[in-house]
């Protein structure tokens, strides 16, 4: 997992207010974005729609260039315990957009990536959020012999990849735990 896990925060609301703070006028699309959530909330829309619905400011941007600069700023939100560790065989899988994942993953950390799977240019999805057991369903699918030695996640709805880990941890800011799956 990437965020909360590897990172220290949530990279797509990050990138938002990174890009808000360059881009004020981005504000305009917020009753969009709200509405999205709200129809979310209420079980109108899919998990899929409303992030696009919070998405749709990519549309007004120059994506690339803004991910780049977001990342120098934000490269230092990686967590040493990982960095220490890292193997060239990690796989991160994350539900956050490749897109605004692959230049700090692929390039700077240099260990391959799974992630929802947004336009950069119109925030819309191609195929389902990796999300939960969509996560093991999208690893299952491009690497079916995968062997999972050991597995680090903040979130209890990556129990489908826990299970699948000879070890599992739960990592709380800087503490890493034993996950415990029934």
């Amino acid at each position: 997992d990437f965020d909360h896990t590897i990172y220290d925060g949530d990279s797509s609301a990050d990138f938002y207010w990174f890009t808000l703070g360059k881009k004020p006028y981005l504000a305009a699309l917020l009753p969009l974005q709200v509405w999205g959530m709200i129809r979310y909330l209420f079980g109108r829309v899919s998990k899929e729609t409303m992030k696009e619905a919070f998405f749709v400011f990519v549309r007004c941007i120059q994506v690339h260039a803004m991910v780049s600069d977001f990342w120098e700023r934000n490269r230092a939100k990686l967590k040493p315990w990982y960095l220490a560790q890292r193997r060239d065989s990690d796989l991160i899988i994350s539900a956050s957009p490749e897109f605004l994942l692959e230049p700090v993953v692929c390039g700077y950390v240099g260990v391959r990536l799974i992630a929802s799977r947004i336009d950069p240019l119109t925030g819309k999805y191609d195929g389902r959020n990796c999300y939960g057991e969509e996560k093991a369903a999208r690893l299952r699918a491009l690497y079916p012999d995968a062997v999972i030695d050991d597995f680090y996640s903040d979130s209890l709805s990556d129990a489908p990849l826990a299970r699948m880990a000879g070890n599992a941890f739960l990592v709380r800011k800087d503490r890493i735990i034993k996950w415990e799956l029934p």
